[in-house]
This record gives C-alpha cells, sequence and structure tokens, in this order.
C-alpha cells in the first residue's frame, strides 16, 4: 500500500512538472512573439522628436509601450541594440551600420529609411566660401563615419581633393590629395559642432545636430547633394520578421508621420519609399 502511494506521488510530481514546464515554454514564446514594450533608441534632436510627437503615439494606439532611449554618441546605439537593450535604433546611415557591425561582429540589418537632415556647412566667423582665405577653421565631427562624410562634402564644394581610387566612405586626413586654401580641421565631437561657430571660420554640422540647436538648413553655405547618406532604422537580424517591427515600419511611413515629417522636417531627405 505505501508504494502504490509513492508510486501515485511520483506520478503527480512529474506530471506538475511537465505542466510547468510546458506553461514557462509557452509563455516564453508568447513573449518574443507577443511583444508589447518597444525600446527605441536614437540620438538628440530629431530623430527623437520623430518618436515622441509621431511614432510613440501611433504604437501606444496599438497597445505597445514605448520608451525612447536618446544617446550623445555614435557607438552606443549599435551595441544597445547588439546585447537586447533595444528592440530598434534610429539613427544611421548605411555605410556606417555596414562598417560598425563588420568592425564589431554585430548581426545587425537595416529595415527602413527615416527622414535625415543634410550635413551643411555653415558659416562661423566668415559667412562666405568665395574667395576663401588659406588657413580657414573649418570645425568638423571627430567620429570616422561624419569625418569621412565631411571631406566628401568638402571634395563636393570644391575646397579639398581626395586620391583617387580610395573608398571615400572611409577617407582620413592622409586620403587628402590637394587642400589649396589650407583649410584646418578641427576636429570635436558631433553635439559640440553647433556651440563653436563663435570660435572658428566655419562649422560642418550633421543635420540632426543643426535642427536640434534650431538652426535652419537654409543657412547652410553648402549641403551633401548625396541620397546615400540618409539614415536608416536597424534591428537585430533575428527579428526582421518579428510582428512588432511590422507595426514600427507602419508607423515610420503612414501618412500621418508622413505629413508630420514634411511639416516639421522640411528640406530633409525623405525615404525613397515614400516616392515624389
Amino acid at each position: 500500500m505505501k508504494q502504490l502511494v509513492k508510486k501515485s506521488l511520483l506520478v503527480a510530481l512529474i506530471g506538475a512538472t511537465s505542466i510547468l514546464a510546458a506553461c514557462n515554454s509557452e509563455d516564453k514564446t508568447a513573449d518574443s512573439h507577443d511583444l508589447k514594450k518597444i525600446r527605441i533608441g536614437t540620438t538628440v534632436g530629431d530623430f527623437a522628436d520623430m518618436v515622441t510627437d509621431s511614432v510613440k503615439p501611433q504604437l501606444e494606439k496599438k497597445g505597445y509601450e514605448v520608451e525612447l532611449v536618446v544617446f550623445t554618441d555614435y557607438v552606443l546605439p549599435n551595441r544597445a541594440l547588439a546585447d537586447g537593450s533595444l528592440e530598434i535604433n534610429t539613427f544611421q546611415h548605411l555605410p556606417y551600420l555596414n562598417s560598425f557591425k563588420t568592425l564589431n561582429n554585430l548581426d545587425l540589418t537595416e529595415v527602413f529609411q527615416i527622414p535625415t537632415g543634410p550635413l551643411g556647412i555653415y558659416s562661423g566667423k566668415k559667412n562666405s566660401l568665395e574667395n576663401l582665405p588659406k588657413g580657414s577653421k573649418f570645425a568638423v565631427a571627430n567620429d570616422p563615419s561624419n569625418f569621412s562624410r565631411t571631406l566628401m562634402l568638402l571634395q563636393d564644394a570644391g575646397l579639398i581633393t581626395l586620391k583617387n581610387g580610395i573608398d571615400p566612405l572611409k577617407a582620413t586626413k592622409a586620403d587628402i590629395a590637394e587642400n589649396p586654401y589650407a583649410i584646418e580641421l578641427v576636429q570635436l565631437e558631433a553635439p559640440q559642432l553647433p556651440r563653436v561657430r563663435e570660435d572658428v571660420d566655419f562649422v560642418v554640422i550633421p543635420g540632426n545636430y543643426a535642427a536640434s540647436s534650431k538652426i535652419p538648413f537654409s543657412e547652410a553655405l553648402f549641403t551633401d547633394p548625396g541620397f546615400i547618406f540618409i539614415n536608416w532604422a536597424a534591428v537585430k537580424t533575428q527579428d526582421v520578421d518579428a510582428p512588432w517591427l511590422k507595426d514600427v515600419t507602419e508607423a515610420y511611413n503612414s501618412d500621418e508621420f508622413k505629413a508630420y515629417a514634411k511639416e516639421r522636417f522640411a528640406g530633409y531627405k525623405y525615404p525613397d519609399a515614400w516616392g515624389k
């Protein structure tokens, strides 16, 4: 009789354990499939405003909780995405993403474009690029991505010439072939650039930092013409087919968001998916 009771208890315990394990497994599957909190990482300024003003309200209507995480550099947003601290980030152009994920062995994928302000040359102590004096000081971003982009911009403006055969997306000072105006490049953290206009002759400012500092793009003496530098949203590659990502993508491409962006961010480069 005692053996029968022991066997019955053992069977009951095994059954209960199996049920709990199955429930836990189902809960984990449901949690990953039915994600209801989305952490969006981006840089200060316009990209953060896009989330707060339009994207977040749209997603909240669909039942999501949205947390905006704002960064002041270009390294941490991708690291946070890769380690699971974010679901998605929106701050970088494709050449930078491809370079960063290769150098750091990260499994990240671009998913959709976002409106992007142009890189521009703005006046400092001097207000014209005509008859440029030799030795003029240009404050520029010191991160590799924006610095290479700045060199391309200066070449497009006719101020320097880069060497033939180089990858312009990875250009450094060593790749400058001709500098006829003896331009001096003063490298600073990108967020500092809008604040040093009185200290240098010209400043090359990324669009998001110009916008966050209330500097109209119309004040730029020259802006980059290329569409290659429009920014992208990125996710971990394992999430490219996630249902929540479909909802985020729809929010960034909705008629509501398009109307908001075109009014709030006139002069930006818009996603090519939007058409003309």
